[in-house]
C-alpha cells in the first residue's frame, strides 16, 4: 500500500506543476521498487482555495505530500524510499520553483495495522 495525498495552493499553475505527470512518475517508482504493490497505489490532490503562506504574499504556494504506508518494512527501507520520493518530487517542481516561491514538504506515515480496513474487487 501506497497512498499518495497532495495539497497545493491554488495560485500554482496547473501547467507547470503538472500533478498528472507527477503521479504517473511516483506511482512508476514506487513499483520498480519491489517494496510497493502497484494494485495498492492510490493518487489523489486536493487543491487549497483558502490558503496563506509566510506573510500572505499572494505569489508564495505550497504543495505538500503526506504518503500513507502500510506496515511490514523497516525503518531503513522507507527511509530509502522517502528520500527517492523526496527527490522525485523536488526535481519535478524544478520548473515551476524557478517562476514562483513554493514552500514544499514531504512525509510519510506508517499506518496501523489493526485499525486499517482494505477490500478491493481486482
Amino acid at each position: 500500500m501506497a497512498h499518495f495525498i497532495y495539497e497545493y495552493s491554488a495560485n500554482l499553475p496547473a501547467t507547470r506543476l503538472d500533478l498528472q505527470g507527477l503521479m504517473k512518475k511516483m506511482h512508476e517508482k514506487a513499483a520498480e521498487t519491489d517494496i510497493f504493490p502497484m494494485a495498492g497505489m492510490r493518487s489523489r490532490a486536493m487543491k487549497c482555495e483558502d490558503f496563506r503562506v509566510a506573510d500572505g504574499d499572494p505569489a508564495k504556494g505550497f504543495l505538500n505530500l503526506s504518503m500513507k504506508v502500510g506496515r511490514g518494512r523497516d525503518e531503513a527501507t522507507r527511509m530509502r524510499a522517502a528520500e527517492m520520493f523526496w527527490k522525485i518530487l523536488l526535481t519535478h517542481l524544478e520548473p515551476l520553483m524557478a517562476s514562483q516561491p513554493v514552500t514544499v514538504s514531504f512525509e510519510m506515515r506508517e499506518l496501523e495495522e489493526s485499525v486499517k480496513f482494505n477490500n478491493r474487487n481486482f
